[in-house]
């Protein structure tokens, strides 16, 4: 597997996002374990998560709680960087809500630590800006578990550019990773995904292939994508994120999964190379 850095971290080029293993259409734990499981036999060292996938208000955090057992079950699980967020929350009725206050972030940072098993989170993200609360404050408790050894890294998610700029100002230079929307389908992070570049901060696309609905359905809304990945004799899934990876050093796309299959078929990603003619079409796409 090839290996991309997240502030002082080597990770795996693709990671593995874990979200479509809780919540709605979830499989049962036992294929939502083999899935992690097959990722990790990959070469997966980078498994991104938050508070908020889960499917009912009763079981806050089953994701996390998903992902430390499977680690603890596999010989390399203590080699994976786990990526969390909180400040998005969802009440069980398949809604999404926010709670950027400080005291919020503080306190789900707390709950985080405890379900994931560690005495401080790899990499911590604020999930989503919240309106009701100045950004400014929001990524302040950020920094404040980053000042308290509760996290190793600090990162942003749903960012724009003067965003990405006032969280690194605020966090001193520590930001360490810009995690946005980001597919064929969605290139409106495009300018985030450049700030990133110059300022080498990892960016990671969620949602790369088009979302948990959409992402069989790649190459035939987009046509180039199922004609480039013909030639090589692969997947439109394999080729989208080859073209990622191809944008910039920086970029680590974090593919979902629910299934060990779709996730080896993601990970051989790595080692695609598509020629600057072909970049330069799915570019215009």
């Amino acid at each position: 597997m090839h290996t991309r850095r997240i502030g002082d971290i080597e990770v795996s080029a693709i990671g593995l996002g874990a979200m479509p293993m809780s919540i709605e259409g979830r499989p049962d734990e036992t294929r939502s374990l083999a899935t992690i499981h097959a990722a990790l036999d990959a070469g997966v060292t980078l498994i991104d998560t938050a508070d908020a996938y889960h499917q009912h208000a009763d079981e806050v955090g089953h994701n996390e709680t998903l992902i430390a057992k499977a680690l603890a079950s596999h010989d390399r699980g203590k080699d994976v960087l786990v990526a969390t967020k909180g400040g998005h929350l969802r009440p069980g009725d398949g809604t999404w809500t926010l709670d950027g206050s400080p005291e919020h972030i503080k306190e789900a940072c707390e709950a985080s630590l405890r379900r994931l098993g560690v005495e401080a989170i790899g990499l911590y993200q604020f999930h989503r800006p919240d309106p009701k609360v100045p950004y400014a404050e929001s990524v302040g408790a950020v920094r404040d578990l980053l000042d308290a050894g509760k996290i190793r890294m600090a990162g942003i998610s749903n960012a724009n550019p003067e965003q990405i700029r006032q969280a690194n100002e605020i966090l001193g230079g520590r930001l360490v990773s810009v995690q946005n929307q980001f597919s064929p389908a969605f290139r409106s992070s495009e300018p985030e995904l450049r700030l990133c570049d110059e300022l080498g901060i990892a960016f990671l696309p969620w949602s790369p292939l088009g979302g948990i609905s959409r992402a069989g359905e790649l190459g035939s809304v987009h046509a180039p994508f199922a004609r480039i990945a013909e030639a090589h004799g692969v997947s439109p899934q394999q080729v989208c994120l080859a073209w990622m990876l191809a944008k910039s050093p920086v970029v680590v796309p974090i593919p979902g999964s629910s299934r060990p299959e779709t996730i080896r078929d993601s990970l051989a990603a790595a080692d695609l190379a598509l020629t600057a003619d072909e970049r330069a079409e799915l570019d215009t796409v």
